[in-house]
């Protein structure tokens, strides 16, 4: 019988439990990508709440890019020594977290007027409306370098992996999809074409930090739209990728354009909307050796723990629910295992400067 609590090994680190935080948007940071101290406390909020492994929100890796406001960024050498005290103060507690990494592209919430956005074949983006650039060879190679640049100087900061992100319409996922990528070579068309960026991205960082450091990736099993991935074609994707030597594949799922499906579902009021990417992880975590991490929409422990008996999949990752309840994970270990405060309401994708993160907090509930 496994259980929640108990140590899982993914890659050379040890976690103390297989609850992960998710990557999330908590725009804290500074316009230009630098951490404060609301974002240095949520950290700390979260690694004393007790979750098993934090995941950054990501940070962007190109100065010029920068798809989202108030994220954090890992562009230049100077956020080394910035990050190093993040770091630091989640070993202190016990703690592990690992950064993600990205280039947003055409998924951008900021104003497109003045910047060059990249995509694989300059199609307007179905949720934002930006029609990007097309990108050259020259393109790819300078972003595939920004992940190795950034992979490296996370490593000097002290986390303790890094996770690029594949999944929710950003760069890497859009070459994935059909629908996005019209591109006629040698990145395009077939899935092994479409995948190849991906794997540049996994050997180049690979090569830069070395075969002792956990890298890891987040993908989405199905895209939810028309011309978009499916599971088929995740299956083939995190095959490659473990044959590779990733150390961790993060599965979760939906664009921004997905309607009901998109990434941060509304709605979860009910054991039966939880675990929405459950059976896609399942899936991949059957077919590949690598640790398989899943999105789980968890909001009760029960829940997490049947699908952990039922399937091969090793971590669950939680988002929202640590958003309203950082020290959930300390609660459900407690024995109250009441199911998370979370209300699936998506108004945490909203920060509003000098407001609680939570929408709960702002009107001054507390849980039931």
């Amino acid at each position: 019988m496994k259980k929640i609590f108990e140590e899982i090994n993914i890659g050379p680190l040890t976690l103390k439990n297989r609850l992960v935080r998710s990557a999330t948007w908590e725009g804290m940071a500074t316009e230009d990508g630098h951490m404060t101290e609301p974002l240095f406390k949520t950290y700390e909020q979260l690694v004393k709440g007790g979750v098993g492994l934090i995941i950054t929100g990501y940070s962007y890796v190109l100065e010029e890019e920068h798809p989202n406001p108030n994220m954090m960024g890992i562009y230049d050498d100077a956020f080394v020594d910035e990050y190093k005290p993040l770091t630091s103060m989640v070993h202190d507690h016990g703690g592990k977290i690992v950064m993600q990494i990205v280039y947003g592209g055409s998924c951008t919430t900021r104003s497109a007027e003045g910047r060059v956005i990249w995509s694989p074949s300059g199609v307007t983006d179905l949720a934002t409306g930006v029609t990007p650039t097309e990108m050259t060879r020259e393109n790819i190679r300078t972003v595939v370098q920004a992940f190795g640049d950034a992979a490296v100087r996370a490593k000097s900061a002290g986390f303790d992996g890094v996770q690029f992100h594949g999944a929710h319409g950003y760069l890497l996922s859009q070459f994935m999809t059909p629908y996005y990528n019209r591109r006629t070579d040698e990145y395009g068309g077939s899935l092994e074409n479409r995948a190849r960026i991906f794997l540049e991205v996994y050997d180049e960082v690979r090569s830069r930090v070395g075969e002792g450091y956990p890298v890891m990736i987040k993908i989405n099993g199905e895209d939810y739209i028309d011309g978009g991935v499916t599971l088929a074609d995740s299956m083939q994707l995190t095959k490659m990728l473990d044959e590779r030597g990733i150390d961790a594949i993060e599965v979760s799922g939906g664009v921004a354009s997905a309607g009901k499906n998109i990434p941060p579902r509304p709605k979860i009021n009910s054991p039966e909307k939880e675990a929405y990417h459950i059976a896609n992880a399942a899936q991949i975590a059957k077919e590949i050796e690598v640790p398989v991490m899943v999105v789980v929409g968890g909001r009760t422990p029960d829940v997490i723990e049947k699908s952990l008996n039922e399937s091969e999949i090793a971590c669950f990752s939680l988002a929202r629910p640590l958003v309203s309840e950082p020290d959930l994970p300390n609660r459900w270990l407690s024995g109250d295992k009441a199911k998370a405060r979370c209300i699936s309401c998506n108004g945490c994708l909203s920060q509003i400067e000098g407001e609680p993160w939570c929408v709960l907090d702002r009107r001054g509930e507390q849980r039931s």
